[in-house]
């Protein structure tokens, strides 16, 4: 039985990124290509540059935590809404929400193929967990 396209995204949301980098990998497909639109402008990845953030994510953070607060599948396509937290090596006491992202996922071979990202940076009025909250920045 194949693992349907949520639960392959679900799985990849839910890797340490820190700690674990090849788990993520393994769900990335050769072809993948990542378009992401954020404050800094348009970025396309592929393969190379997304496992390279993995890398620099890894040296930079003593912990990343993601919370999905929606995911919704459309036969091989899902939609994931999340937030990223971290923790910083300098301050690993502290947890800092840092951006939202809403991505759109094509899955091909059960493997993310196709990504169409936007994020923004956590600002000072939060609607995590669909409450608005004064969030630290």
């Amino acid at each position: 039985m194949s693992t349907s396209a949520k639960n392959i995204v679900k799985k990849f949301y839910q890797t340490d990124f820190v700690t674990d980098a090849k788990t993520g990998v393994s769900l990335l497909h050769d072809d993948i290509v990542l378009i992401w639109n954020s404050t800094e402008g348009l970025t396309i990845m592929h393969q190379k540059e997304i496992i390279e953030t993995f890398e620099e994510v890894s040296r930079t953070y003593e912990e990343l935590r993601i919370e999905v607060s929606h995911i919704l599948e459309d036969e091989n396509f899902v939609t994931i809404r999340y937030k990223y937290y971290i923790k910083t090596i300098e301050n690993p006491e502290e947890e800092l929400g840092i951006a939202h992202f809403i991505a759109i996922w094509e899955i091909k071979d059960g493997k993310l193929y196709r990504g169409h990202q936007i994020s923004q940076p956590v600002m000072s009025i939060d609607d995590s967990n669909g409450t608005y909250n004064k969030v630290k920045v």
